[in-house]
């Protein structure tokens, strides 16, 4: 409402501006041209006035008001009227402004517009007329006066009026046409807006029904805005964001139920065998102290998920602040690799080292300890008995380059785009011999991300599994 309201009054405005301007003009060459008319006649009549007769004079008087196709008047001194070629107002007095500024020598000459009695000729109307019932029985005359002078003396003032209704008349033909092209144009704009408001709001209730929708916890619906305008591209913005608020609502769910469920098999192994123990009170010593054991195993899992995730919970809150120094890198892989050796030994598996460069580097020295154990560590767990697992560590441009490999079983290509996503496992049956808690690898990533690195990894089940991470270095 407020644009169309801005659109007629502009439309208004530049209407009345024209007529104004168009009536100035018109008038003025009227004027120019009337008081020019009138100031000759006085000039010629003036020298008459009181040398020839009134009957003479009266004959000269009305043959000018016929070549000028008006009607002349003349006034004597005191403003009385002496000759009138209508023959209507001789012996009157009359009380025209235009008149005594002339007589009281205030002015060469005047003009004005008087509104009179049409005897019988009135005003062409048209259809704006006939609605707003203007009075078209009477019309516009002009009055123009000069002063009639004899030898630099006032002898009297020459009246001159003459019709400019084909000019009022030309005015309001004028004012009708714009008013028309104006309730056009309002018409047209009318419809642009419809059709406008219909392009314009119709996305933005889609986002509005859409972001409402989202708020009520709906993330599948998705906003339909055709084209490659701005409201499309932000309906693109906005589907694409439903979708990322989706997923991270599904993670989120999944990442209770998998957490709620690594916590609870333990808890539920403890309860089990503390009920045992003490629903037996004559239990083997041996067996009781067994109990106890898997007690104490059960514990430590505990305890590892539970600061697992909240490694987890600090780097997704952005509280985990690393403790930069300089290190030498190929002294932590060196060190984790010592810590493993033992587990390999059990498993009658080799680990082969080959460090190329020491990669002096500023970074975390513990959290990058975590990301070498942990990557070991799942090599170990995923090799079969007697297999190999080699560890290089090189520098390639700026790059600290670690590779683990190892001559595992292997990941399955639809298993490699998650394999670092929180609780995600390969072995579906959730071995707790080779599954840990799920989230070192997660651990992993975010560590070398933190340190402005990355981590990849190739894989090819029967042969073996390569991850290799890169972190910058000075």
């Amino acid at each position: 409402m407020a644009f169309l309201l801005i659109i007629g009054l502009s439309f208004y405005l530049v209407a009345v501006s024209t007529i104004n301007l168009v009536g100035d003009s018109l008038f003025a060459d009227t004027i120019r041209q009337q008081m020019s008319s009138v100031s000759q006649l006085a000039v010629t009549l003036g020298e008459r006035l009181n040398r020839e007769t009134a009957e003479a004079f009266y004959q000269r008087l009305t043959q000018a008001a016929r070549q000028i196709g008006g009607r002349l008047l003349v006034v004597d001194t005191d403003g009385k009227v002496i000759f009138d070629t209508f023959d209507e107002r001789c012996g009157t007095l009359l009380a025209l402004g235009e008149v005594h500024t002339v007589l009281r020598g205030e002015k060469d000459g005047d003009y004005g517009f008087h509104l009179q009695d049409g005897a019988g000729v009135q005003q062409a109307p048209s259809i704006f007329d006939r609605i707003t019932g203007r009075d078209v029985s009477r019309v516009w005359v002009g009055c123009f006066t000069a002063p009639l002078e004899d030898g630099g003396e006032m002898q009297g003032v020459l009246i001159q009026l003459s019709s400019v209704q084909d000019t009022v008349d030309s005015l309001v033909s004028m004012r009708d046409r714009m008013i028309g092209v104006f309730l056009l144009a309002l018409v047209v704009v009318l419809a642009m807006a419809s059709v406008i408001s219909r392009v314009v709001t119709k996305p933005v209730k889609e986002l509005s029904a859409g972001i409402e929708r989202m708020s009520k916890g709906d993330y599948e619906h998705r906003v339909h805005v055709p084209g490659h305008s701005e409201m499309a591209q932000l309906a693109a913005a906005f589907n694409q964001m439903s979708e990322q608020v989706r997923n991270l609502d599904e993670a989120r769910n999944q990442f209770v139920s998998n957490a709620s469920h690594e916590l609870k098999t333990p808890l539920a192994t403890i309860k089990i065998l503390v009920e045992s123990m003490m629903y037996q009170e004559d239990m083997d010593p041996q067996l009781r102290n067994e109990f106890l054991g898997d007690i104490d195993k059960e514990i430590d899992r505990l305890s590892s998920v539970v600061g697992d995730l909240l490694t987890l919970v600090h780097i997704d809150s952005h509280k985990l602040k690393l403790r930069r120094e300089m290190m030498v890198f190929a002294d932590t892989v060196r060190e984790s690799v010592a810590r493993l050796k033992p587990l390999a030994q059990t498993r009658d598996q080799e680990i082969k080292m080959q460090i190329a460069d020491s990669c002096e580097m500023f970074a975390d020295p513990g959290k990058l300890a975590q990301v070498c154990y942990n990557i070991i560590e799942n090599a170990i767990k995923y090799t079969p008995n007697g297999g190999t697992v080699t560890v290089s560590l090189h520098k390639s441009g700026r790059d600290a380059v670690l590779d683990i490999s190892d001559t595992g079983v292997g990941i399955p290509p639809e298993d490699l785009p998650h394999i670092f996503d929180r609780f995600y496992r390969v072995d579906k049956a959730r071995s707790r011999d080779t599954g840990g808690t799920g989230l070192g690898l997660s651990i992993v990533k975010q560590i070398v991300r933190l340190h402005a690195g990355s981590v990849n990894v190739q894989s090819e089940v029967g042969k073996g599994t390569t991850f290799t991470v890169q972190l910058p270095v000075k």
